[in-house]
């Protein structure tokens, strides 16, 4: 894993040794890094928009991951 994923990815609270995390904490790990990369880019990029698709899938695997441990 790069080292801007693997600190990013310890910021959410994850060790990197097992490798398995929830689909929600995965993804919070690469949206951080993935919002960091775009917003450095020089591109365009509408920020409100990517943080408010972003809490709506993860309250989507959030719920997903709640109905699993039932």
């Amino acid at each position: 894993m790069p080292e801007e994923q693997e600190q990013e990815s310890q910021k959410a609270g994850h060790s990197g040794s097992s490798g398995l995390h929830s689909p929600s904490a995965n993804f919070t790990a690469f949206c951080e890094v993935e919002f960091e990369r775009r917003r450095n880019s020089g591109e365009p990029f509408a920020e409100e928009e990517y943080r408010e698709a972003m809490a709506l899938t993860l309250r989507r695997l959030q719920a997903q991951e709640g109905e699993e441990e039932i």
